[in-house]
């Protein structure tokens, strides 16, 4: 499978502080031989002056990051293998940066977790792991990452002790099961300053068996871009008139097809209005089409007049969504100013924007312990939590589970316009729970 056919990978890099993210990025673009020129040219002359090879320099972009040492903003690189196109998103491991996180996960085909040997506590049965790693996995099954490689790193600093390796994956295998991780997980003994294991099998690790990072990134399954499996749902994004006043009105809806196929002829269902019409045209950038799948940018037309908005929905009529305004979601909260349950937000859903009152707090999952706090009345700065909401309109909208893009969303502050929260729907009930 060449690069121009492999399904492009997108995947991130997370864990705590120092864990060697960017190291390993940078080591990832200098080992594949994909650095620019320029860049190329300073490694080398570093290594010729015998100062040491910075391979951090090459994500961390803000001037605050190189002085500070530290990833603050979510960096993104590309670069191609003979097998495979990648988009690397460097995310920041600082708590207080959890929430650039978030976005650089969102859209993850893959998360590669490191962990750095020297900072895990040996002394208790498992081994403690850092709370970032916790905080990190836990947001990767929120947002149902498939796939995650957990990377040891720094092992040259043990001697590449077997044992010590072991005795981390024992104890992240404990933490997944613990948190319910549903990722298909892969454990790789690594150090990205020295390249074992990063592009090809390093000799200090006989007693490792798997293959190195680069070729497991290569022969990474990347889910459906648009599940095209699931009924259409076309939210509405814009209402396009031509010229309302002549004989050939036109009038078509535009937004992006999230799910589902679509074809000339399709008897769909309008929510939240409820009403039944036929798909008459569809066209693409290109021009009128026949057909369409999930991912795709259209402008569709019905074959009879409707009021539809924008934040309306055109659905299949096998979609089992139906128009809501209560639901338990799962919040992870990126304000400074804590979650108020009597301050006023907006909820952003899909193409829709409406008022919302934040009725409970169901828990607020604790990192440390990974129990759940119980009655609790605000959500802090990168608290994870459950909540339960009613919106002021009805919202058409799947959970998370089914459909990230349509059952998804993001909190607004309605006095500041902060984004404070990113949420994803566990239940149009109220009255039932979301697990972590």
């Amino acid at each position: 499978m060449s690069a121009n056919t492999a399904p492009v990978l997108r995947f991130i890099t997370a864990g705590s502080v120092d864990d060697g993210k960017s190291t390993l990025i940078g080591r990832l673009l200098y080992d594949s031989k994909t650095l620019l020129t320029d860049q190329l040219e300073k490694l080398n002359r570093d290594a010729a002056e015998g100062r040491n090879i910075d391979f951090a320099s090459l994500t961390d972009g803000l001037a605050a990051e190189r002085e500070q040492g530290i990833t603050i903003d979510v960096a993104y690189r590309y670069f191609a293998t003979a097998k495979r196109k990648f988009i690397i998103a460097d995310t920041p491991g600082h708590e207080q940066y959890t929430r650039n996180m978030v976005t650089g996960a969102s859209t993850a085909d893959a998360a590669i977790i490191l962990i750095d040997a020297t900072r895990v506590d040996f002394s208790t049965s498992p081994a403690a792991l850092l709370p970032q790693t916790k905080r990190h996995s836990a947001i990767l099954k929120l947002l149902g990452c498939p796939n995650i490689i957990v990377a040891v790193n720094k092992l040259d600093l043990l001697d590449f002790d077997e044992n010590r390796y072991r005795a981390i994956t024992e104890s992240y295998a404990a933490l997944a099961a613990q948190i319910g991780l549903q990722a298909t997980i892969y454990y790789l003994p690594i150090s990205a300053l020295q390249g074992d294991n990063i592009v090809s099998t390093s000799p200090h690790t006989p007693w490792y068996q798997g293959q190195p990072l680069l070729p497991l990134l290569e022969s990474l399954p990347v889910a459906g871009q648009g599940r095209a499996d699931l009924p259409a749902h076309f939210p509405v994004q814009r209402v396009a008139r031509q010229d309302g006043s002549s004989s050939d009105d036109f009038r078509g809806y535009q937004g992006r097809l999230e799910s589902g196929r679509l074809k000339k002829g399709d008897e769909v269902v309008i929510q939240p209005s409820g009403k039944n019409a036929r798909i008459g045209a569809i066209y693409n950038p290109d021009g009128e089409t026949e057909s369409a799948e999930a991912g795709e940018t259209l402008t569709i037309t019905l074959d009879r007049d409707i009021d539809i908005s924008r934040g309306d929905s055109i659905l299949a009529t096998t979609h089992t969504a139906r128009p809501g305004q209560n639901f338990q979601a799962a919040l992870c909260w990126f304000d400074e100013t804590p979650l108020n349950l009597r301050r006023k937000y907006l909820l952003k859903q899909a193409t829709q924007t409406t008022a919302v009152k934040i009725n409970e707090i169901s828990y607020i999952w604790d990192v440390h312990t990974l129990s759940h706090v119980q009655s609790a009345t605000e959500l802090k700065l990168n608290d994870i939590g459950s909540i339960s909401l009613k919106t002021q309109q009805p919202l058409t909208a799947s959970t998370y589970e089914e459909n990230p893009a349509t059952g998804s969303f993001i909190l607004i502050d309605e006095a500041t316009h902060h984004t404070v929260a990113a949420g994803m729907i566990s239940s149009t009930q109220a009255q039932s729970t979301f697990e972590i």
